[in-house]
């Protein structure tokens, strides 16, 4: 799974984004979506709220290539998070922070 990553800044004591994978199951924040369905070639669309998909989630190769959002605090992050879109690929447990932090004071000296 290649997951397309946009980031967004949360609201203030918001959780940040976490998910993991396995094989065609995406969990975001807890909720689980099974994408088994989106067949190869083909494209899916997330409906309704509550979910982080934004656009068409399609198979090619046998891959999936999901575009989400992944919200984080502005107050842990590096204020210049650019505005590239990091591609992530995972075929199973966490779902690295594609959030560049702020130093951690003890580490700098």
């Amino acid at each position: 799974m290649k997951l397309a990553i946009m980031k967004q800044v949360g609201l203030p004591d918001a959780p940040e984004t976490t998910a993991s994978a396995s094989g065609d199951v995406l969990t975001v924040n807890g909720e689980v979506f099974d994408l088994s369905l989106v067949p190869e070639g083909g494209s899916a669309v997330a409906e309704g709220e509550g979910h982080p998909f934004v656009g068409p989630i399609t198979r090619s190769g046998g891959v999936l290539q999901v575009p989400m959002i992944w919200t984080y605090d502005a107050a842990n992050a590096d204020p210049d998070q650019g505005s590239d879109v990091p591609v992530v690929e995972v075929t199973g447990g966490a779902v690295p922070d594609p959030i560049v932090r702020k130093p951690d004071l003890e580490d700098v000296e």
